[in-house]
């Protein structure tokens, strides 16, 4: 009880702390600050015309302003409660800075950062929109300055901006937040330059942490005249995490898995799961797609994301909300995602990814002087792992050998998909993957997919891409004696790739990482049986192991280990130590700036 007495304070939408009751009781103000609180703030506002105001009667002020302006709903109230607060945390030097272990800085902070949040919301449907103009205060006026450059992010515009203490996080295991200044924001954005060669890489649903701050210079000689001059600023906390306010350098506050979570929301992907399976048998083929979190910046390392059978990349949000909050991680990497339709043969989904990742690759560093971008690291999980093994193979003939024992330049296909098959069956290493994760991967084929049952159910359900249809027609189309050269593998699903007696997935195994990239595995088993019979409900270990994987980690989990703590750690581990070893940040040029101060992302 007493604990709760000392440390309650008017955030939590109760007493006022007694910090501010104290001040309060000495100008005999107590009582009419609950029943005429207006009042009440113009006599204790009329004491700092003394001069003798300190931090004292700031805190008081604020945290006053805070809780009428809640009860009240009035925003003269809220942009009062940010000035007073910052007059507290920024005196300017007009008397000593406080103990750094005061409990009421922490409590200030967090009075401005919602009263900014609250005085900037749209009364209609809550958004924030910052602007310039003059706002009326109880005591004056507030002229405010907003440049609208500070809404563009690379060559993107942010929108919609939402104040992240108005949501609730549920679907991920940990809801991170960053404490520091500035209302926290999750925003959404809009292509502000519809020439940019990617300007889809980061789709709509995608919402991004940002800060807003009302910057005041010295506060406490402007709060003795009728007139305060700010400036509002929005930044992107995933490019700019500090600022300097009173010659201090401060963390911004951010809420970065509010962020993904409305972006999880937003984009629906549960409900697409099974679309992204089945292909456009239900009418709505999702195109596959390699996407980003946020515009690629020169000086990271793309750690890509590649989903499994009937998945999604929302899969990885888990991972991906713990792995960002991680120092040093979250300053040197950034995440993307490829997304496709499960349900395709392996090597056709292989080819799109392939081909993604060459296309943004180029259009993002043409002149291939970008050494952080040529450090990609590949995580693939169950048919995902076998994507992400043919970024990384010198496949030779091996897989063609598959399909027929006649040499491509023979068989009789159109052009077009004689170049689609040497395409998709000739791969070569990636030059710019340096490390493949494994996690689940059946490099060996699943049990789960030798049952006839479930390939014959895969094949009458699964709509085939128009391009594997055209291959399917041409062979179906050869004469007897070019047809006995080739094995009838037009209708192959990803099931049937994945069965441990396919052809495919044989030479496939076979065939190991290249050397000059590094394969790292993540085997999850369900339970203490020998590793030799082991499982996880999908693929059994003996499976899942390569030899040539530089570490192995067994994870006692089911199929999906995505959000399990040990792999998660696992990841985090292996970001860490690849960061180690590689030098690119230095060899990268430092990122340029925009017109607000915030690093380009690659304008």
């Amino acid at each position: 009880m007493a604990h709760q007495e000392i440390t309650r304070s008017a955030l939590d939408g109760g007493a006022l702390s007694i910090d501010t009751q104290i001040v309060l009781r000495r100008y005999d103000l107590l009582v009419q600050a609950e029943q005429a609180p207006e009042s009440a703030l113009e006599e204790l506002h009329g004491t700092l015309r003394g001069g003798g105001a300190g931090y004292d009667q700031f805190f008081a002020l604020a945290e006053l302003s805070l809780q009428h302006a809640a009860r009240s709903g009035l925003q003269e109230y809220y942009l009062a409660a940010a000035v007073y607060a910052y007059a507290f945390l920024f005196p300017a030097g007009a008397e000593p800075e406080l103990s750094p272990i005061d409990p009421r800085i922490r409590v200030a902070c967090d009075i401005y950062n919602r009263a900014i949040a609250h005085a900037f919301a749209d009364p209609d449907d809550g958004a924030v929109v910052p602007a310039a103009g003059d706002f009326a205060l109880p005591f004056g006026s507030l002229a405010v300055e907003f440049d609208p450059v500070s809404l563009d992010w690379g060559y993107l515009r942010l929108v919609d901006l939402r104040a992240s203490s108005g949501y609730a996080v549920r679907g991920l295991r940990n809801r991170y937040r960053r404490p520091g200044i500035g209302a926290p924001l999750a925003a959404a954005t809009e292509p502000r330059d519809a020439e940019h060669p990617l300007e889809d890489f980061v789709p709509p649903m995608i919402r991004v942490a940002t800060t807003l701050i009302l910057r005041i210079d010295d506060p406490r000689a402007q709060l003795l005249t009728s007139q305060i001059d700010g400036t509002l600023e929005l930044h992107a906390t995933t490019e700019q995490p500090v600022i300097e306010l009173d010659d201090r350098t401060l963390p911004l506050e951010a809420e970065p898995s509010v962020a993904l979570a409305s972006a999880l929301v937003e984009s629906a992907y549960w409900k697409r799961e099974l679309r992204g399976f089945l292909g456009d048998l239900v009418g709505a083929e999702a195109p596959s797609a390699l996407f980003g979190m946020e515009p690629h910046r020169r000086g990271r390392i793309p750690v890509v994301f590649v989903h499994g059978t009937h998945s999604s990349p929302a899969r990885w949000a888990d991972m991906v909300n713990d792995l960002a909050s991680v120092p040093g991680i979250d300053r040197l990497y950034e995440f993307w995602f490829f997304r496709y339709s499960s349900g395709s043969p392996i090597p056709y989904s292989a080819m799109l990814l392939r081909r993604a990742l060459i296309e943004t690759v180029d259009a993002f560093d043409p002149d291939g002087d970008g050494a952080c971008l040529r450090q990609m690291v590949v995580v693939g999980h169950s048919q995902g792992g076998l994507l992400t093994k043919m970024t990384a193979i010198e496949a030779g003939s091996d897989l063609w050998g598959t399909i027929s024992d006649r040499p491509i330049e023979e068989a009789p296909f159109s052009e077009e998909t004689r170049a689609l098959l040497r395409e998709a069956m000739f791969v070569e290493p990636l030059p710019f993957v340096a490390r493949t994760i494994f996690i689940s991967t059946p490099h060996r084929g699943s049990f789960l997919a030798s049952s006839m049952l479930a390939r014959r159910l895969a094949a009458r359900l699964i709509k085939m891409p128009a391009k594997v249809v055209e291959f399917g027609a041409e062979l179906g189309g050869m004469s007897p004696d070019d047809a006995a050269h080739f094995r009838s593998v037009g209708g192959a699903t990803s099931i049937d790739n994945m069965s441990p007696n396919d052809d495919f997935i044989q030479a496939l195994a076979s065939i190991p990482v290249a050397p000059s990239v590094t394969a790292n595995s993540i085997i999850p088993v369900k339970d203490d049986t020998p590793l030799e019979d082991a499982d996880d409900g999908v693929v059994k270990y003996m499976s899942a192991h390569i030899d040539e994987a530089e570490s192995e980690l067994i994870v006692r989990s089911g199929h999906s280990t995505q959000s399990n703590p040990h792999t998660i750690e696992e990841m985090r581990r292996i970001l860490m130590l690849h960061q180690q070893e590689t030098t690119c940040g230095a060899a990268d040029a430092a990122p340029s700036t925009n017109e607000s101060g915030i690093p380009a992302a690659q304008d």
